[in-house]
């Protein structure tokens, strides 16, 4: 409703209308006679005071919080360069090189869920801008998540993906170090419990060297569900078990037990990185250790970004806010982009001009591609995301 003072009405007010219509109370050069009572005057404090009620509500009503979460683009970080006057990648126990360039990791900013609360006129104003996106609160956080659950789940993530880096990187320079993998703990209705306790490191199934994640993944395949002798060790004894894994409702067999490596480097590799969680900086992690234990300059001068997760054996995994991640990659000045191949369908029709994506599933193809870009090669013929 608009209340105007001293305006013209209309030239062809219609009488009775709704006292809410524009300046249709009193004329410029009218003044209510003594027998109207003030009834124009009051009329037009209703409606002054109903139009002031109304922005009051409508305020409050755009201030109320709703259930979404918001992603925007952040800070880049070179993995080659320092954060807060300290090396972001720094080595100890091992030869370093010098390196020039840039291998960004990207970030997005997240804004509502359990770390905050965002309005609707906040969802709105980021629904109309291209450079953000507005999820429902269930698909980035699980139901009755806090604030203190969300900040530890996202710096463990950051430690985990830290750890894999390195191993990663390892695997791929051919540095030999040592890796086990511990029980975690067990997932709901799992086919182990009552067996393999929390704690446990699993050492061997039906007798083969557990040395990684793919060999219990490989004889659980093979034996299509069949008993599997497993071998732990507790408190430093060995103990035999046999457990029969269960299928996951997708057709492969599991143990029903949540692992995580324990590695022992040759050398000390530290990572610091204030105020950044999440597992997606594992890639460029990855790219950055190489760069700096090898001689010569693996980018060339080049500024080049990317995100991903990262497996100890070099896996390139997908990530959230990855159009976020372009956008804050080109405003930052990168021109190729290492995108997890598992986002190319978020990649395809929003890659920001001058930046070339290339689809990446494994540290080996990153490495070649900034590699290739660093020495100045034609890089138009790397893998790109498609979509479907």
């Amino acid at each position: 409703m608009t209340t105007t003072r001293g305006g013209h009405p209309s030239e062809d007010h219609v009488p009775g209308l709704s006292p809410f219509s524009s300046a249709g109370t009193a004329g410029e050069g009218h003044s209510p006679g003594e027998d109207d009572g003030g009834r124009p005057r009051r009329r037009l404090s209703t409606m002054m005071v109903a139009g002031l009620a109304a922005l009051g509500l409508g305020i409050a009503v755009g201030t109320l919080p709703v259930p979404y979460v918001i992603e925007s683009p952040g800070p880049t970080y070179n993995t080659l360069g320092q954060s807060q006057g300290h090396p972001v990648i720094n080595v100890s126990g091992h030869e370093t090189y010098p390196a020039a360039g840039n291998l960004d990791l990207t970030t997005v900013y997240v804004d509502g869920g359990p770390t905050g609360s965002v309005s609707i006129l906040n969802a709105f104003s980021a629904w109309l801008d291209s450079s953000k996106a507005v999820y429902p609160v269930e698909l980035i956080y699980p139901t009755g998540t806090t604030k203190e659950e969300a900040q530890e789940q996202s710096a463990v993530a950051m430690a985990t993906s830290q750890e894999n880096a390195v191993a990663s990187a390892l695997n791929e320079l051919k540095i030999p170090f040592g890796q086990q993998l511990q029980a975690a703990g067990l997932s709901k209705d799992s086919a182990s419990a009552g067996k393999i306790q929390q704690g446990d490191i699993l050492k061997s199934i039906n007798g083969k060297d557990i040395t990684s994640l793919a060999v219990i993944q490989d004889e659980l395949a093979a034996g299509k569900g069949a008993p599997a002798a497993v071998t732990v060790e507790r408190a430093g004894q060995p103990v035999a078990l046999e457990v029969t894994p269960k299928d996951n409702g997708q057709g492969r067999f599991i143990l029903g037990v949540m692992l995580k490596y324990l590695f022992s480097f040759p050398f000390q590799v530290q990572i610091s990185l204030d105020k950044v969680g999440g597992p997606s900086a594992g890639l460029m992690f990855s790219l950055g250790i190489i760069d700096t234990v090898t001689p010569g300059d693996l980018t060339g001068g080049k500024h080049i970004a990317g995100t991903g997760t990262i497996s100890p054996d070099g896996t390139v995994g997908p990530i959230g806010g990855i159009g976020q991640k372009m956008r804050g990659a080109r405003s930052s000045g990168a021109t190729l982009f290492l995108a997890p191949a598992g986002n190319c369908d978020e990649v395809a029709g929003h890659i920001p001009g001058g930046l070339q994506v290339v689809r990446v599933e494994n540290l080996g193809e990153a490495r070649h591609a900034v590699e290739l870009a660093g020495s100045g090669q034609d890089t138009s013929a790397l893998p790109a995301c498609t979509g479907k």
